[in-house]
């Protein structure tokens, strides 16, 4: 008898993209892939913040660079990703939230969070798919979401229907490309501990809401998500496709 090997969840030699990857979720799951193997481009809009984490990454011994880049500046985008790839992983990360009453939601904020979270995320995936598809290479393609891509939030009602429309995206494509090699997959996340989500945490109210949900009693931080991302990029995930991962500590299991 022949014992099964477990499928290795090293990167080397793979080539990953991290769009969102300056700070919080996006650079916790940049510097995850690079401690897999996998030489890494971070990309955000800040570029001055962006070659302080690549130079940090690299003095740790990761091989990293840095692309300036607006997911929500679609052409711009795309023209980056076909002259910098093929991009044998992404990790798309880039996100915003402008959390009000749905009552009171103007146009502008809907805009600008559709332009990110979901018009951006649809076609930065594409822009990789596309390369891939023209190389003929398999892939990982990974956007992070939420667990508000699946349950309903107070004063969430945009984010929650442009992380809903990533997942919708996220198996249409992922039958699309299945054939091809390339496997589309997303993480989704509870309330993490990261700049962006200082505000809620500072809100005593909201707080107690986030702790009465959390099965697990604690928040989340971004080491939560690091294992993740290194799953679905790695070929120990080679048969998920079309799917989420909720590291929600047990927020959606009622």
């Amino acid at each position: 008898m022949t014992l099964p090997t477990t499928p290795s969840f090293r990167l080397d030699g793979k080539r990953a993209l991290v769009a969102g990857g300056s700070s919080g979720i996006g650079l916790a799951c940049a510097v995850a892939l690079a401690e897999a193997g996998a030489d890494v481009t971070v990309s955000a809009r800040n570029a001055e913040k962006l070659g302080a984490v690549v130079q940090q990454m690299r003095n740790a011994g990761f091989q990293a660079q840095a692309i300036a880049m607006d997911v929500s500046d679609v052409a711009a985008t795309e023209a980056t990703v076909a002259e910098q790839g093929p991009f044998d992983i992404l990790v798309n990360s880039a996100g915003l939230a402008i959390h009000s009453p749905a009552i009171e939601t103007t146009e502008q904020d809907f805009d600008a969070v559709s332009d990110i979270n979901f018009k951006g995320a649809y076609f930065l995936t594409r822009a990789v798919a596309k390369g891939l598809l023209n190389a003929g290479k398999p892939g990982s393609l990974i956007n992070i979401t939420s667990q508000m891509a699946h349950v309903g939030g107070i004063e969430r009602a945009v984010y929650c229907s442009t992380k809903f429309a990533v997942e919708g995206f996220t198996k249409a494509m992922a039958i699309e490309w299945g054939k091809q090699g390339i496997r589309v997959n997303t993480i989704c996340p509870t309330f993490i501990r990261t700049p962006l989500t200082e505000q809620t945490f500072s809100n005593p109210d909201r707080v107690a809401w986030i702790m009465d949900k959390i099965k697990l009693g604690r928040v989340g931080e971004v080491t939560d998500m690091m294992g993740p991302v290194v799953y679905l990029a790695s070929d120990a995930s080679a048969l998920m496709t079309g799917t989420h991962m909720l590291i929600d500590g047990g927020w959606t299991a009622d």
